[in-house]
């Protein structure tokens, strides 16, 4: 399933838009603020971003910013009630793909995320590696040398994780929020067994990286 970003501070559009991509097939981690929708972004790959302007801590755009920086272009869309001219043309300039002014319809919002969703986001960092590791998202495989294994979703992504941090510790609680999302409940057991399973997969291709459970702190490649 799509996983989308939405960074929106009002509560009850939030829930509707939510509610509405849900339906939609389009799993929604909603954040009210700048810092934690940040936090979260650098913890998920998210496929787009629905971003309002007008945010508690801060210009909206301030985050988008910070992404396209950082050599991420995921596609966003911009929520606003800012409908002037040079408001559209500073939120494309920032790096925008698409632009949707408040008040607007539901269904229309819908399709145009179904429209960024057709424009796979594309990073400087496409495979990311670590050490002997290679993890390719786009068909879900890890490699080390010539062997390769497949990844369930949320192994890719908890897997995608670990890799960037390379070999720092990732705290249980960033891992599930890459595995299942922030907006899922996520059943007691369910990262250890993903974990389970990513140490039989490491040793399958003969990585010399282990998963290493770091006591009272997290968990990191080793």
């Amino acid at each position: 399933m799509n996983r989308i970003l939405l960074v929106e501070d009002h509560e009850r559009l939030a829930a509707l838009i939510s509610k509405q991509l849900s339906t939609a097939g389009i799993a929604v981690d909603v954040f009210e603020k700048i810092d934690t929708a940040w936090s979260a972004f650098q913890q998920i790959d998210y496929q787009a971003m629905v971003l309002d302007r007008g945010l508690p801590d801060g210009e909206g755009l301030s985050l988008l910013k910070r992404i396209r920086v950082a050599g991420n272009t995921i596609p966003c869309l911009i929520l606003t009630a800012r409908d002037a001219l040079h408001d559209r043309v500073e939120g494309l300039d920032t790096g925008a793909d698409d632009y949707l002014t408040k008040p607007f319809a539901m269904d229309e919002l819908v399709a145009r995320v179904r429209a960024l969703l057709r424009r796979p986001a594309e990073s400087i960092v496409l495979a990311p590696t670590f050490k002997d590791i290679t993890i390719k998202p786009d068909i879900s495989m890890m490699y080390c040398g010539a062997e390769s294994i497949s990844l369930a979703p949320a192994e890719l992504q908890i897997m995608m994780l670990l890799v960037r941090k390379e070999g720092n510790v990732v705290r249980r609680s960033a891992l599930e929020g890459a595995g299942w999302g922030l907006s899922e409940a996520v059943t007691p057991n369910a990262l250890d067994v993903a974990l389970h399973r990513l140490r039989r997969k490491l040793k399958a291709i003969d990585s010399r990286l282990e998963l290493v459970n770091m006591r009272n702190s997290g968990y990191a490649l080793r």
